[in-house]
C-alpha cells in the first residue's frame, strides 16, 4: 500500500461503526478525500483533536485498492481556533466546508481554492473579514470549478439592456428580451448585480445587510440548481441570522 501525505482542510466526518469514523478532506494537491480513520471515535488520543471542521491538517494516509484511503496521521497545522469561539463564524465557516466538499471531486485537486480557502479563514480567525467576504470567496469557488454565475450581462445573448432578472439553470443574468426562452427567472435589482460583478472582479467593498441578503438569496437558488439539493448549513445560517 503506498502511504501519501498532504496539507489538507477536514471537511466533514461521519461516524462508521462503534469506534471509526469516515472522514472527508480537501486536500491541497490529491483533492478531496475520503479516509477511514480506525479508531477514531474510541480514543482521543488517535488524531489528538484534529479531526474537527475547519483544521488545516499534515495528513498522511495510505491507498486501499477499491476502496477508501486508510488514515494514518493527522497532524494539526492551524486549529482556526479564535473562530470556534463565535457562533456566527462558526456558521459561515461550516458553510465554507460544505461548499467545498460538494464543489470538489476525489482525485480533482485545486490547490488554488484550497489556497483561497486557508487565507479565508486566516481572514476570519484574525477578525479583518467581515461578512461580504464569504460572498465573494463563494465566487470565486464556483469560478474554480467552472460554475461562475453571469452578473454583467445577460447568459443568454450577452446583451444589458433593458431590466433584469436571474435564472440558475440558464447561468445568472437574463434580460428582458431572452425572459421569454427563462420564464422560471426572478426579478433582481441592476445595482446588486453591479455589486456582485465587481466582487467576481476582486472588488472587497462591503455590501449592505439588505444587499448581502438579496445575493445569499441567489448563491443559495444558484449553488442548489447546480449541486441538485439545498446545503443544511444555509439553514443553520438562517437559524442564527447569518449571511
Amino acid at each position: 500500500m503506498e502511504r501519501v501525505t498532504d496539507q489538507a482542510l477536514m471537511l466533514s466526518a461521519v461516524d462508521h461503526g462503534e469506534s471509526d469514523r469516515v472522514v472527508t478532506f480537501l486536500t491541497r494537491t490529491h483533492g478531496r478525500l475520503a479516509a477511514f480513520a480506525a479508531g477514531a471515535r474510541r480514543s482521543r488520543k488517535r488524531f489528538s483533536g484534529a479531526l474537527e471542521p475547519f483544521m488545516l491538517l499534515s495528513l498522511g494516509w495510505t491507498e486501499r485498492r477499491g476502496g477508501t484511503a486508510r488514515l494514518e496521521t493527522a497532524d494539526i497545522r492551524r486549529g482556526f481556533y479564535p473562530i470556534r469561539e463565535d457562533l456566527p463564524r462558526i456558521a459561515r465557516a461550516l458553510y465554507c466546508m460544505e461548499l467545498l466538499r460538494e464543489l470538489t471531486r476525489d482525485g480533482q485537486p485545486h490547490p488554488e481554492l484550497f489556497d483561497a480557502a486557508v487565507e479565508w479563514l486566516d481572514a476570519q480567525e484574525r477578525g479583518v473579514a467581515g461578512p461580504t467576504s464569504l460572498i465573494a470567496f463563494e465566487l470565486g469557488a464556483l469560478e474554480q470549478v467552472g460554475l461562475m454565475p453571469r452578473f454583467d450581462a445577460c447568459a443568454l445573448c450577452g446583451r444589458e439592456a433593458g431590466r433584469v432578472h436571474f435564472e440558475p439553470s440558464h447561468g445568472g443574468r437574463i434580460c428582458d428580451a431572452c425572459l421569454p426562452r427563462a420564464p422560471a427567472a426572478i426579478p433582481v435589482p441592476a445595482e446588486l448585480l453591479a455589486q456582485l460583478t465587481a466582487l467576481q472582479a476582486g472588488a472587497r467593498t462591503p455590501l449592505s445587510p439588505e444587499a448581502r441578503a438579496r445575493a445569499r438569496a441567489l448563491l443559495n437558488l444558484f449553488v442548489e440548481h447546480h449541486l441538485g439539493r439545498r446545503l443544511r448549513s444555509v439553514d443553520f445560517m438562517a437559524q442564527l441570522g447569518v449571511d
